[in-house]
């Protein structure tokens, strides 16, 4: 029996898969729980005619993360912070801090498609961050902790 999945199915396939399976499988399991449907040949033209527009609007968001990146590479970001004895901060930077900072640069960036190397920074100097803009855009954004002026 070929059917089409519409979710994930662990051991099996990913959503929009066409997928050959036992009949009782099917009928038994996967129809009536709404994880797929049956692969006739009007449900693959549908499939296809769907997939085809789906990447087209995909390719549209990859070009817009590409965009965000280039600009991303021309920032010098500096993110001042209290800082003690021995350049040692009161407190961290997070990830919080860092999507502040683009902020102000007028870059919204959600701070959990940030991450920093080594996780939170605890004293003043150059550091790098991956900010992930979409699943095929990634991009090493470096930045500075420095001591606030006093």
């Amino acid at each position: 029996m070929e059917l089409i999945l519409k979710e994930d199915v662990q051991n099996l396939g990913f959503k929009d898969d066409v997928v050959k399976v036992k009949n009782g499988y099917g009928r038994n399991y996967l129809i009536p729980q709404g994880l797929a449907t049956l692969a006739t040949p009007s449900a693959k033209k549908v499939l296809a005619e769907n997939l085809r527009q789906k990447a087209h609007k995909e390719k549209k968001i990859i070009d817009e993360a590409n965009k965000t990146a280039e600009a991303l590479k021309q920032l010098e970001v500096k993110i001042p912070a209290k800082v003690g004895t021995a350049d040692k901060l009161f407190g961290s930077v997070t990830t919080i801090d860092l999507a502040a900072a683009l902020e102000k640069e007028g870059h919204e960036i959600d701070k959990k498609y940030i991450s920093i190397k080594g996780g939170a920074v605890k004293r003043t100097g150059p550091y790098e961050a991956q900010i992930r803009l979409h699943r095929e855009v990634i991009v090493e954004f470096p930045f500075e902790v420095v001591a606030e002026k006093k």
